[in-house]
């Protein structure tokens, strides 16, 4: 969240190159583009699941952070995007195409976005599906948009990273190692050793046909990102 906390800061200060090495306007908080597109985009978002609450409004505030001069223009933008949230995507793409070679910028606009859907308490199947769909137009790949909604919404049971006792910003080295404790969790010697029926030994071979799944879909995620 330290980009959106410290917009205001990025306009007025000397933009580190650093950061971004070909923004096309130089710092995105004095870019008018950037403002547009991201209060357009907070402002869709909150009408994703049909309706707009206030709550989502602060948080916007919360990571944006325009300065007194901007809040007139910004809130009027605010309040006429949020009558709907059609046409978010020409917004995203704009951004897509503008900090094409900026992609951690992308990345941080996605995080504040996930900030403001779950403001209210949940993340929404709508606003899932805003999310996700930002987050394709922007190019982030699954590794990181997983990596970014596991800061705001419990990894679900299904997830390859939860099933192996994880988080998505486990090293590789990590992954292995929970992978081998895993499996040996379920080794039939195991199971017979505590005496448990036969029955469990099949239970158990799911497991672990489970916990190879599982690591092999983060391998090969990690590996369309290297």
């Amino acid at each position: 969240m330290s980009f959106w906390k410290n917009l205001a800061q990025l306009a007025v200060r000397k933009f580190d190159a650093a950061e971004c090495t070909e923004c096309p306007k130089g710092p995105p908080g004095a870019d008018p583009a950037f403002a547009t597109a991201v209060t357009a985009l907070g402002a869709k978002l909150a009408m994703a699941d049909g309706l707009a609450h206030d709550v989502e409004q602060t948080a916007f505030l919360h990571v944006f952070q325009p300065d007194e001069k901007a809040m007139r223009d910004v809130m009027r933008l605010y309040d006429l995007a949020r009558q709907t949230s059609l046409g978010f995507e020409s917004y995203a793409r704009r951004l897509a195409k503008r900090y094409s070679n900026c992609p951690q910028i992308l990345e941080d606009v996605l995080e504040g976005l996930f900030h403001i859907a779950v403001s209210d308490g949940h993340l929404s199947h709508q606003e899932e599906t805003y999310l996700e769909t930002v987050a394709e137009l922007f190019g982030i790949k699954a590794p990181a948009y997983r990596r970014i909604r596991a800061g705001y919404v419990p990894l679900g049971e299904d997830d390859p990273y939860y099933i192996l006792g994880l988080q998505p910003d486990a090293s590789d080295d990590d992954i292995r190692v929970a992978r081998r404790a895993r499996l040996n969790d379920f080794h039939p010697d195991r199971i017979r050793a505590r005496g448990l029926p036969i029955d469990f030994e099949t239970l158990y071979t799911q497991k672990t046909a489970l916990i190879n799944s599982a690591y092999d879909q983060i391998v090969k995620e990690r590996a369309l990102l290297a």
